[in-house]
């Protein structure tokens, strides 16, 4: 193993830990070995902005990794939870959920062709059976029934929510990967119940980054917060 190897298992393993979360090392690996590919394929197909791979370990995984305990507690008692994450581009947040969390089902949709086959291919080097790539468009997807819908760069709350609402199982929620506190498209929904808004830290990262949850209205009565 190379000295930049180790590094990047070092700070992955830190990273973990200060998530709180546990990876076994053949899942460290397959992570690191994700940023591989992503770093190898973006050089021909743009798959991402970001190219060093110090902040692709910060930017990307270390981003996703962050909601990994928050999707645990929210799907508490699902036996086999499904998950849809919507605009994947190269499989942020998808590929990252479905490495750490094999007993989930993970479907990723992107509307670029080059995006979903480098999905695929990711599923099939890092041997994740529980991923899948869907090259479509969100709105001409067969309705799923899915327990969480997520996007972590997709589009505004009111138009995330409107185009996925027939995706949702019953009791499902919604959870947008955001920046800063979003407060005027939070203020532009309707029919959609926002239950928490939770302010995620992810390590090494100077930047702001929230949860927004959320079902539809009928599903609940409860106030923000």
């Amino acid at each position: 193993m190379t000295e930049v190897t180790d590094a990047r298992a070092q700070a992955l393993d830190d990273i973990a830990m200060r998530l709180g979360l546990s990876l076994p090392a053949p899942v460290a690996g397959k992570l690191l070995r994700y940023l591989d590919l992503l770093q190898r394929w973006n050089g021909t197909y743009n798959l991402t902005a970001v190219r060093d791979p110090a902040d692709m370990l910060t930017q990307h995984l270390a981003d996703c990794l962050a909601v990994i305990g928050p999707m645990r507690r929210a799907l508490e008692g699902r036996v086999t939870p499904r998950i849809l994450d919507v605009g994947s581009g190269g499989g942020l947040p998808g590929v990252v959920i479905a490495a750490v969390c094999p007993a989930w089902q993970v479907v990723c949709v992107d509307t670029v062709g080059k995006k979903a086959a480098f999905i695929r291919q990711a599923a099939l080097e890092l041997q994740l059976p529980n991923l899948r790539a869907e090259h479509a468009r969100i709105e001409q997807l067969p309705a799923g029934d899915f327990d969480l819908v997520t996007s972590r760069a997709f589009a505004t709350l009111s138009e995330f929510t409107r185009l996925t609402r027939r995706h949702l199982a019953g009791g499902g929620v919604w959870m947008a990967m955001k920046g800063k506190r979003p407060d005027e498209e939070l203020l532009a929904l309707s029919e959609v119940d926002v239950f928490h808004v939770e302010q995620v830290d992810v390590p090494g990262l100077n930047a702001e980054r929230c949860l927004i949850w959320m079902r539809p209205q009928a599903a609940s009565t409860e106030t923000r917060t």
